[in-house]
């Protein structure tokens, strides 16, 4: 049911994540004529700004980031008119007054977009309490890091509680906004042939996978506290893999499908401190090339010595009937051979080959989703080279492809937060993260952070453009399995 709101409130609204996302994801809103209408955007920050200051800043940022066939001067004219701008020392309460008087009347529904660091959150929900901002027409969107772990987690949690409860609460994870991403749901049960073999007696084996080929960037100070265990693990991984191997819900809307990933993050095989050396794999990449350029190690280019891992894979398992002795294996990291998320569903080989005596050789099917840097979903299917088969039987792999690019060709590919921002603003939870999502997957994340410290792992170096350390191949292949890297 939707509920839009009349004003919306962004912190860190001179950050890179504005400048990059929110405010070109606003503005493509706008043009779509989807944005409510007199809806208000106040952008708030430390650094001090007048109205027109900040409007030539988003228009600045509007140049630079909207893609060439989305810039529209006049649509761009009557977007800027909807921002303001209030400075805000985020631990002075004083502040906050000046920041609801710059906001104004909040009975016809405001919608607060908070992406700042986990040590704010504590003075900004108390701020905003303080200065009425908090009350029932009120609603608030969260954006990563939710805490290290799940103590600091459930800390965060507590405080936003205190001021917000859960039917107001929107925990942002942008993979789920992505399309291909909600293809997934799609693909599961809008079909009727997958759901039959989408268990333990037709899959072999499920990959999930987000390499990325860039180093540190801007985020050194963030991600040499976090790694990539926290940093990509602890959401954008289990989430994906919560879509694949959840049970079907009742019905598309928050409450069903939130229910249903909840469970399976209660059915993770927790890992236990003797298993960790043995089904999960660090790494943190040194020098090489990347791109065609040499690159520095992670050392080198943090600028002092450090055991944050870069790389992570872990062998995981849900523990329910449908997924019984199915291995999942994740891996992510950086600096690595390609750009590339993608979920590879193996299935298992048919039970028996009519084609061996004839020399035809059978490799089992799989599905690879494939979330970027394309979007498609393609399966690979078995067939019959052509011929007279006097020398026996030719079969070979062929994909049947889905390209969500050229499929929909006509149709604009959003970025992921146009559609959470839009959500947002009008009340739509269903992809966004639930407290017991977050809780669980810091319990799952912390018991493998606990068994590297009990055995004392520390990363293996991994040359920069590979696909990480050695052992990460050898955590599948003693498994008879090998990653989907074409």
């Amino acid at each position: 049911m939707r509920n839009p709101v009349g004003k919306l409130l962004l912190f860190g609204a001179t950050g890179d994540l504005a400048q990059r996302m929110l405010l070109p994801s606003l503005y493509g809103l706008h043009a779509d004529g989807l944005l409510p209408e007199g809806l208000t955007i106040t952008g708030t920050a430390r650094s001090e700004n007048s109205d027109a200051a900040y409007r030539s800043f988003a228009k600045k940022a509007l140049d630079e980031f909207l893609p060439e066939d989305r810039k529209d001067e006049s649509a761009i004219k009557t977007f800027l008119p909807r921002l303001q701008y209030q400075a805000l020392d985020a631990n002075d309460l004083a502040h906050y007054k000046d920041l609801a008087k710059k906001v104004g009347d909040v009975s016809g529904g405001l919608a607060i977009f908070l992406s700042t660091a986990p040590s704010l959150f504590e003075p900004v929900i108390r701020g905003l309490e303080s200065a009425g901002l908090t009350g029932p027409t009120v609603r608030i969107g969260l954006e990563k890091p939710l805490g290290y772990d799940l103590a600091s987690s459930r800390e965060i949690n507590d405080t936003v509680a205190s001021a917000f409860p859960e039917d107001r609460t929107f925990r942002i994870d942008h993979y789920l906004g992505k399309e291909t991403v909600q293809n997934i749901l799609a693909l599961r049960f809008g079909n009727s042939f997958f759901e039959p073999v989408w268990n333990a007696q037709g899959i072999d084996n499920v990959q999930i996978t987000i390499a990325e080929t860039v180093g540190l960037e801007e985020r050194a100070g963030y991600y040499d506290t976090a790694g990539a265990l926290r940093d990509m693990v602890a959401n954008h991984m289990l989430q994906l893999l919560a879509l694949v191997a959840m049970e079907p819900p009742a019905r598309f809307d928050g409450t069903a499908i939130r229910d249903e990933k909840a469970k399976v993050f209660r059915s993770l095989r927790h890992i236990a401190p003797s298993e960790a050396p043995h089904v999960t794999v660090t790494g943190q990449y040194g020098s090489g090339a990347s791109g065609g350029e040499i690159v520095k190690s992670y050392v080198d280019e943090l600028g002092k010595p450090s055991t944050t891992e870069t790389f992570v894979a872990i062998k995981a398992h849900v523990d329910n009937w449908r997924w019984q002795g199915v291995p999942f294996y994740l891996r992510t990291g950086k600096r690595m051979a390609v750009r590339r998320s993608e979920i590879a569903i193996q299935f298992k080989a048919v039970p028996h080959s009519m084609f061996a005596s004839k020399g035809g050789l059978l490799q089992p099917n799989m599905l690879v989703i494939r979330l970027q840097p394309e979007e498609y979903i393609q399966l690979l299917v078995m067939a019959k080279e052509p011929g007279l088969d006097r020398d026996g039987i030719r079969l070979r792999e062929v994909p049947l492809n889905l390209s969500l690019d050229s499929e929909f060709a006509g149709t604009r590919r959003r970025i992921a937060y146009e559609r959470l921002l839009l959500d947002l603003i009008e009340g739509d939870q269903t992809l966004f993260v639930r407290r017991d999502e977050v809780e669980a997957q810091w319990e799952w994340v912390d018991a493998i952070r606990a068994g590297w410290t009990a055995n004392d792992m520390k990363p293996k170096s991994y040359a920069s453009g590979t696909w990480g350390p050695s052992a990460a191949i050898a955590l599948t292949e003693r498994d008879g399995v090998t990653w989907q890297d074409d």
